[in-house]
């Protein structure tokens, strides 16, 4: 665990994703540790979650939080599991270098981003589930903090591709860019490269949040009994104005 911890930590702080690096070998991550590390990660921010459930019933929900424990990892990963066929055929279809592990372990990588920056915030979470009885507030709360840290992951998705399609010189001396997200020169992403992988961006935001739609509930209505699964009803965007709707009125 602790060798995953310090790969994880190494792609957080840009170092495995630096030019003269993944020229070489690409993105040389362990995925399958990491994959293992995705899902503890996954698993503390919904224990983050699911303290709404124990606080804001009549008897504490603890088969809430368990639910939510294995939920927010499952929607990560089934997400990628229906995304990444599409992906690769995109990949192929720009004359992307990258082979199908390769690619893997590069979306490995963009969604440890995403459950590290995620997981951070899982604290804070936790402190509003203590201290509200909102349920559309924390609803959008945790909407936002889901946008952002897919945000951050798709961000070193891009930056990375970038430095992996930069010409054999690559950049100047001393001109490597500074953590995972820093911008490098020299890239030669065609825009009808970034227009595909744009594309795909907007497919995996839209199957994360219709996932997300799916396996709900995540924190769990106070005033309705537990349940692994609601019915398949509505959709995520309704929901989410619904949530904003109850808030404010």
């Amino acid at each position: 665990m602790r060798k995953w911890a310090e790969a994880l930590d190494g792609i957080l702080r840009g170092e495995t994703t630096r030019p003269s690096r993944v020229r070489e070998g690409g993105v040389d991550v362990p995925a399958g540790g990491l994959t293992v590390l995705l899902g503890v990660l996954g698993a503390a921010y919904g224990l983050c979650m699911g303290w709404f459930a124990l606080v804001n019933r009549d008897e504490p929900g603890y088969a809430q939080m368990l639910a939510s424990m294995v939920k927010v990892p499952a929607l990560f990963l089934l997400t990628l599991a229906v995304t990444f066929p599409s992906l690769y055929v995109f990949n192929a279809l720009v004359g992307s270098r990258l082979r199908a592990g390769a690619l893997l372990r590069l979306l490995v990588a963009a969604l440890a981003v995403n459950l590290a920056v995620l997981g951070s915030f899982g604290p804070i979470v936790a402190f509003f589930s203590l201290t509200t009885a909102s349920y559309p507030f924390l609803v959008l709360l945790s909407v936002l903090f889901f946008a952002v840290a897919g945000g951050l992951g798709l961000a070193f998705l891009l930056q990375t591709l970038h430095r992996l399609t930069l010409p054999p010189a690559g950049p100047a001396a001393g001109a490597e860019p500074e953590g995972a997200l820093g911008r490098v020169e020299g890239s030669v992403l065609g825009k009808n490269v970034k227009g595909v992988f744009f594309c795909w961006v907007v497919v995996f935001a839209l199957v994360g949040a219709q996932m997300s739609w799916v396996l709900r509930p995540f924190i769990g209505h106070p005033d309705l009994p537990f349940t692994w699964f609601r019915p398949r009803e509505s959709h995520f965007f309704e929901a989410v104005t619904k949530a904003a709707s109850d808030l404010f009125t």
